[in-house]
């Protein structure tokens, strides 16, 4: 009985232990196509300004400190890009350890390249970037990419009448159309990774608060039925009591009632306690699975057809067992669960990979507890270690002994517990 809640226990720390890389293990290939679009979109500018200042006559002095900053002002910016996927709910606006290269780099890459090509629009762009990458509000962010926008424009309609007199080099006018779509594609990114966030973490909380009113579910069924039962014995050791003095016999007989509804109360509880009533094993090994991947595990499993009629109450505290020591002991990469039926027995297996310091023999106590369930139902274990790959296979009769125990209590004769109380009335 104990064994159940401690492995309920451990299964919920591990998921918890491991909640903070589900987050980017899940969308980490999201964030690189939202990365990599900035990145690339702020390369383009780079290039076009430099271009822009190789048309423009410069000096060799004044060309190579051009693509100088212009390079440094775009690793710079990578600083507050990735600190955007590693912040925290409610973040700092800006983080100077992160921020105040950024904001240097595009001072200076700001008056070279506006003062040698002689447009607006480049002097002013590279602030204004660092400033669409810093955490703004989404009110507030929406304000400033409209604002950004409009000002980038209007400096553009400047440049190209300042050039009214000579026309404007191609690098200049792809460099002022590169910079108007910055600003909206940058926070477009940005927000497109907010919302995946946001997604993910409403898909955990989900699968919280299912697993709390799961939790709540089932000790609002374990009240019921120790309260039932406790009333039952309750009855009829008030009953024995009273006829002890004038009846022993049947004082006895009512003891011997009272231990039999400890039993029931224990097998109903454990009952209870496995599922094995309510929820199927083809269900079990669905969450199972499901817990696993939660986990960021890739799992493959293969269930044969006619998995609901194998002894729940046998399999199923071994596939929560055994799910707990691969969230546990198990590498975190791979799993693989397969319950499939071999000439009148049920055999599964679950493999995983395994890290270099795990223990030689696994789990010793959760093995224990799992050879223990799988010899109560006619069963063995086998446990295998090979390279890096741990597997255990359990295989059990086809016959339920759950089903058989209670079968057995079906065709016991017992006494009801409204018979129970007339007695005790009388």
């Amino acid at each position: 009985m104990s064994s159940q809640p401690e492995s309920a226990a451990a299964v919920s720390a591990a998921v918890e232990a491991r909640s903070a890389l589900r987050l980017t293990r899940s969308i980490s290939v999201t964030w690189w196509y939202v990365s990599s679009s900035v990145v690339f979109f702020e390369l383009a500018i780079v290039v076009f300004a430099v271009a822009a200042v190789v048309e423009a006559d410069a000096g060799n002095v004044a060309r190579a400190t051009a693509g100088v900053t212009a390079l440094l002002w775009w690793l710079a910016t990578l600083l507050p890009l990735f600190e955007y996927r590693r912040r925290t709910t409610a973040p700092a606006l800006v983080i100077w350890r992160h921020h105040l290269a950024p904001f240097l780099a595009a001072t200076v890459f700001g008056l070279v390249a506006g003062l040698i090509t002689g447009q607006w629009v480049a002097g002013v762009l590279p602030l204004i970037q660092v400033l669409m990458l810093l955490n703004w509000p989404p009110g507030v962010r929406l304000r400033m990419v409209l604002a950004a926008t409009a000002l980038l424009v209007a400096l553009a309609v400047i440049d190209f009448r300042l050039a009214s007199g000579e026309s404007m080099s191609a690098s200049g006018f792809q460099l002022s159309v590169f910079a108007v779509m910055l600003p909206a594609v940058t926070v477009s990114s940005l927000w497109w990774w907010d919302v995946l966030v946001a997604l993910d973490r409403a898909r955990t909380s989900e699968a919280k608060l299912a697993a709390t009113q799961e939790r709540l579910r089932l000790a609002t069924d374990v009240h019921d039925l120790q309260g039932h039962h406790l009333q039952v014995i309750a009855l009829q050791l008030e009953l024995a009591e009273r006829l002890m003095p004038r009846d022993p016999d049947a004082g006895m007989e009512q003891l011997r009632a009272a231990r039999a509804s400890v039993d029931d109360a224990r097998q109903g509880t454990r009952d209870l306690a496995t599922r094995f009533r309510s929820v199927p094993l083809s269900d079990e090994l669905a969450n199972a699975v499901d817990l696993l991947r939660a986990a960021g595990t890739r799992v493959e499993a293969t269930v044969a057809p006619d998995a609901s009629l194998a002894p729940a109450s046998a399999l199923g505290p071994v596939i929560r067992e055994t799910t707990t020591n691969v969230l546990r002991h198990g590498g975190g990469k791979w799993a693989s669960l397969s319950l499939t039926r071999t000439d009148g027995s049920w055999r599964y297996e679950i493999a995983n990979d395994i890290t270099t310091d795990a223990p030689e023999n696994g789990d010793g106590a959760g093995l224990d507890g799992i050879a223990r369930r799988a010899a109560e139902a006619d069963g063995t274990l086998e446990v295998h270690r090979e390279d890096h790959t741990f597997t255990v296979v359990v295989t059990v009769s086809a016959e339920d002994p759950a089903d058989v125990r209670a079968n057995a209590r079906a065709d016991t004769p017992a006494e009801s517990t409204a018979e129970n109380e007339k007695k005790v009335a009388g």
